[in-house]
């Protein structure tokens, strides 16, 4: 069965001579085309399909006239950084780094009307055509396919981009083999690339604006095109483009008679609205599937997306919420999944938070005997294992072995061969419960503690300057009434500790039975111990006027010191020792200003360099130092000690070394560069708030279990692993995820599908020892299009996130964008050549599922780990790699695809937030203001003419003006508009992980140049193609993988 996909035409099919975004230098081909996942075996591509054409050398050699930029010096896009996107020497001939391309195309003029008939695509209102339907060959009223999708995005096109190039001219020079690479001197005039052919009358393509033509940056202008209809500026298609790919005549497809037949009129320029649009497809999910139940009773079916609100009914497989795929269809085969290229991936985020609606998690007590398991494969008990012989036995889903039931367990089986306790078993109908675990699940037998939360502050000269010891101790003394317990438990069992320090080490003996607390110091670094046991962990409720009162005397204790030293390995080691000596888990909140430069172990030394950037040695930034440092993640995670990592740097602090045992043992790390009480205070201690308050697990370890003929074989998140089965995490809370990748090792059947069973052994906040079991089953077949039809872009992007950064710690940041732009395009490739209904070679068509991956993707490589820009700080780009890491699906998709919400016209009656708009600065108007978020950051736009009486209402001032642009929070007034904008705001940071500081930005202020970086449809800032300039790219590499 054939299946057309989403069906981009026209814009696709044009070469643009001046387009932004792609630079000729990609180093040389590469012996084999990179196509696999990182470190996967090189592998080729089946031969192309007979009839296909083979891109050409210039038959004349002649290049055509050079046209001047329309990214120039005046025209500069989004008041952008400029950018060079150097032109191949002219008349060379394009080489593809995967095959020769000896092959004569047709002559020029009828290059030409190949071009202009491939250009004659209607958008009209058309029926969109059916799944199945082959287009016939009046393309003209081919529309594109919109199924709901996942989500992605359709970016506006601006004037300068309604034209796509046609994939086979060469947007990149004679090398090109991967994604753009960024930065360099603005563009020269002329940046024309070697077309095929010698210029065809009206030579020079369409008319670009001269330098002095340009309009004003950012807005590029508007070109009457040489065939009429408003034509795009710098992307149109240059002098006999429509080069050997088009249609010719041995082509497969609808354009068999020709260019003659397929010549028409030309089309006017394409709507904006008409390539993919993120928000549409997470609108048009939310339209069709929002407010509804998911009951998760079927074997593979797709949930909604994360974006959608929905409320999950667990019958028999687990909740979306706790696991998403890349792809509810696995292939059945190895060589399938070869072929395709598509990541078999399940993001796990094991205590996902459930909405009160739905029902919270079941507690199985097996008492003595402890949880059912398989005696071969240990699978748990769950909902697929098959019951047989009266129920006195029953078959395992994962490795079919057949076990005894238990005496006390058995039960007899109703007519269709169900135990008749189902319905009352957790473990039997639901995807997601817990047990508790036995003795022999504890560490030495021995049952466990409840944890412990060591508050460790670094008192130096820095810190005590900023007012932070006094912020953190007075927000402590209100703060520890909230740490974390059980449902229906009157106060928390966690214990707390204090730790304060510069080049020495201070503990606090808070005993209840004190009156004064005593202070003990260690100075010798180097053989880190604990120097006292009774009274250094303490119930908060018991030693409060204790701790109260050490917490009033730290701030004076220090406030004349000049110490401005400090070690940082020592005292996570006195963490752990800490919680060694109280035999329990636990987590150390280590709040720290400046790189450990005293003489210990640990001590680091700057070794930032922004001359590596750009280089092979550029990847030796991001790796951690050793030696001292895994050895303490080692020790933290055998002991269950968490490390979370509050940074205040005011310079360069390593944070690919300091953060590296954060992200080892399930921690976190928060930085606040610069950080002034006034402006940073409240966005940290909210941070401080909800990490402290959230719910977690300690001493965790995971395990994967699949039935036969596929495994888990790679791990991403905030783990560590001492063997290639066993996820190791000190700890695992509710916003942290691992990403597990899958590979076959035999056939898989279409009859019993693909199962996977998450278990997961931790010790509850209270000290009790338990098991979490997340089941999820999947289809399996041996077709493609089930498969594409199936994906899930928000998971693949989460996938392609983290082992990009994770690939970038060994491979040049080149290699690695590369990398990920062949594998996108050979998915892609893939599905075009086994699924979709045969169309022209000038169309790109992509997966309805997946017909917005190209936006997130362009995307992830401009992010700052992925851009090697001097402008951008080593740590900021090391701190965003590591926090991603960690990241579950809904993070990534909203980190790379913010929310741009329009407030000028918001409904102040209704409860709804105001739909979002498309990613890009097209979207902004100079009369409106619009609120931008991502997870992380959060800014409040105000357009220069935005109405002074919008204004008054929300900031009390009388217009634009007078805003402060330092203002850190809404004002709160008794309009309907400010209470409406500020229930907004209020929300959005309720949802999130992490708190996020608000901006104010107003129109063309330097601040907005924070503000533009997020708006990723545009040209990145630090480099970086637009998603039209992506989508041509993209476009030309699967043409190439196809040919």
């Amino acid at each position: 069965m054939s299946q057309q996909g989403y069906v981009a035409t026209p814009p696709y099919s044009q070469a643009q001579p001046g387009m932004g975004g792609y630079p000729a230098g990609f180093g040389s081909a590469p012996a084999q085309p990179l196509y696999r996942h990182y470190g996967g075996p090189p592998q080729s591509f089946p031969a192309p399909p007979t009839g296909m054409m083979k891109p050409v050398s210039s038959p004349s050699g002649m290049p055509p006239p050079q046209v001047p930029s329309h990214y120039g010096s005046n025209g500069q896009q989004n008041g952008a950084h400029p950018q060079s996107y150097p032109a191949p020497p002219y008349g060379q001939p394009l080489q593809s780094p995967y095959h020769s391309m000896a092959h004569q195309g047709p002559p020029p003029a009828q290059q030409l009307t190949n071009q202009m008939g491939a250009m004659n695509l209607g958008y009209g209102p058309g029926p969109v055509q059916s799944p199945q339907a082959p287009p016939t060959s009046h393309l003209t009223q081919q529309q594109f396919q919109t199924a709901p999708p996942t989500a992605m995005g359709h970016p506006p096109m601006g004037p300068h981009s309604s034209q796509m190039a046609h994939p086979q001219s060469p947007l990149a020079g004679p090398t090109m083999a991967g994604p753009p690479s960024m930065g360099g001197p603005p563009p020269m005039g002329g940046m024309g690339r070697p077309f095929p052919g010698p210029p065809p009358p009206g030579a020079g393509g369409f008319p670009q604006p001269g330098p002095g033509a340009a309009g004003p940056p950012g807005h590029p202008q508007q070109l009457q095109g040489q065939f009429g209809g408003q034509m795009a500026g710098p992307g149109m298609a240059g002098p006999g483009m429509a080069g050997p790919g088009m249609a010719g005549p041995g082509m497969a497809g609808p354009f068999q008679g020709g260019a003659a037949q397929m010549a028409g009129p030309p089309q006017k320029k394409l709507d904006p609205d008409s390539i993919p649009s993120t928000t549409q497809v997470i609108e048009d999910d939310q339209a069709k599937r929002g407010g509804q139940v998911y009951t998760t009773n079927l074997r593979g079916q797709v949930p909604p997306l994360v974006t959608t609100d929905y409320t999950v009914q667990d019958q028999g497989n687990a909740s979306p919420r706790f696991m998403r795929c890349t792809t509810y269809s696995f292939p059945c085969t190895a060589d399938l999944a070869k072929q395709c290229q598509v990541p078999l991936a399940t993001i796990i985020k094991p205590f996902a938070t459930v909405p009160k609606n739905e029902t919270p998690m079941y507690v199985v007590n097996h008492g003595e005997t402890g949880p059912i398991r398989c005696n071969r494969c240990k699978a748990y008990m769950c909902p697929y294992m098959q019951f047989t012989d009266g129920g006195r036995r029953y078959q395992c889903g994962f490795c079919n072995c057949v076990n005894e039931v238990p005496a006390f367990y058995f039960q007899h089986l109703d007519h269709m061969g169900k135990r008749v306790d189902f319905y009352e078993r957790p473990e039997l109908s639901l995807g997601s419960y817990e047990f508790a675990a036995t003795l022999d699940y504890c560490k030495n037998n021995k049952p466990a503690s409840p944890p412990a939360y060591i508050f460790m502050i670094d008192v130096s000269y820095a810190n005590i300057k900023s007012g932070l010891v006094r912020l953190v101790c007075d927000e402590l003394k209100t703060l520890l009434d909230n740490l974390p317990r059980e449902d229906g438990a009157e106060s928390s069992m966690v214990k707390v500790g204090f730790v304060t320090y510069n080049k020495i080490l201070h503990f606090y003996n808070v005993k209840s039975a004190l009156a004064q607390p005593q202070m003990m110091v260690v100075s010798d670094t180097a053989e880190m111990f604990v120097p006292l046991l009774d009274g250094f962990l303490v119930n908060f409720q018991e030693s409060r006027a204790v701790i109260n009162n050490l917490l009033d005397q730290i701030p004076d204790m220090f406030a004349d010191t000049n110490e401005s030293e400090t070690v940082f390995a020592p005292v996570i080691q006195a963490g752990v020792e800490a919680l060694k000596a109280a035999e329990c888990s636990g987590k150390l909140f280590i709040f720290h200003s400046s790189i450990p430069t005293a003489e210990a172990p640990g001590k680091l030394k700057n070794r930032d360099d922004k001359k590596l950037i750009n280089t092979e040695k550029e990847k030796t930034l991001f790796q951690p130092q050793k030696a001292v440092y895994e050895q303490l993640s080692k020790d933290c995670v055998s002991q269950g000690c968490c490390v979370d990592l509050f940074l205040f740097p005011s310079q360069y602090v390593d944070i690919a070394t300091m953060g590296d045992v954060a992200t080892h043992t399930g921690g976190s790390v928060f930085k606040y560069s610069n950080f002034q009480v006034e402006r940073d205070g409240q966005h940290f201690l909210s941070d401080l708030r909800k990490d402290v308050e959230k719910a977690i697990g300690f001493d965790a370890i995971m395990r994967v279990r699949t039935s036969t003929g596929f495994r888990a074989t790679d791990f991403f998140g905030a783990i560590h692993m001492n063997n290639t089965t066993d996820v190791e995490m000190a700890a695992v809370d509710c916003d942290k995820a691992v990403t597990v990748e899958f590979k076959h090792d035999d056939t898989l059947s279409e009859e019993t599908g693909a199962l996977m069973q998450c278990a997961l052994l931790y010790t509850t906040i209270s000290g009790q020892r338990r098991l979490r079991i997340h089941n999820l089953s999947l289809n399996c077949s041996a077709q493609l299009s089930e498969l594409y039809k199936s994906c899930e872009t928000d998971a693949l992007v989460n996938f392609f996130a983290k082992s990009a950064y994770r690939a970038m710690l060994n491979q040049p940041l080149k290699t690695v964008k590369e990398i990920l732009v062949n594998q996108a395009a050979h998915m892609l490739a893939c599905y075009r050549k086994n699924c979709a209904s045969p169309s022209a070679a000038s169309q790109l068509i992509l997966p309805d599922a997946m017909k917005v991956f190209p936006v997130y993707l362009n995307s992830l490589l401009k992010t700052g780990p992925l851009v090697g820009s001097a402008e951008l700080s080593t740590d900021d780009r090391a701190h965003q790699r590591l926090s991603t890491t960690a990241m579950g699906v809904e993070d990534t998709q909203l980190l790379l695809y913010p929310r741009l919400i329009p407030l000028h016209n918001m409904d102040v009656a209704s409860d709804v937030v105001p739909t979002p708009v498309r990613c890009s600065e097209e979207r902004l108007t100079d009369a409106g203001m619009f609120l931008l978020e991502n997870g992380c950051s959060l800014f409040l736009w105000l357009g220069q003419a935005c109405p002074p009486e919008m204004i008054q209402s929300i900031f009390n001032v009388p217009s634009l003006a007078h805003v402060p642009v330092d203002l850190r929070s809404l004002p709160e007034l008794d309009n309907p508009q400010s209470q409406k904008l500020r229930s907004i705001v209020d929300s959005l940071l309720d949802q999130r992980p992490s708190s996020m500081k608000l901006m104010i930005v107003k129109q063309k202020d330097r601040s907005e140049i924070m503000f533009r970086q997020h708006l990723v449809e545009d040209q990145g800032l630090h480099g970086g193609a637009s998603y039209m300039d992506f989508l041509c790219y993209v476009h030309r590499e699967i043409r190439q993988v196809l040919t």
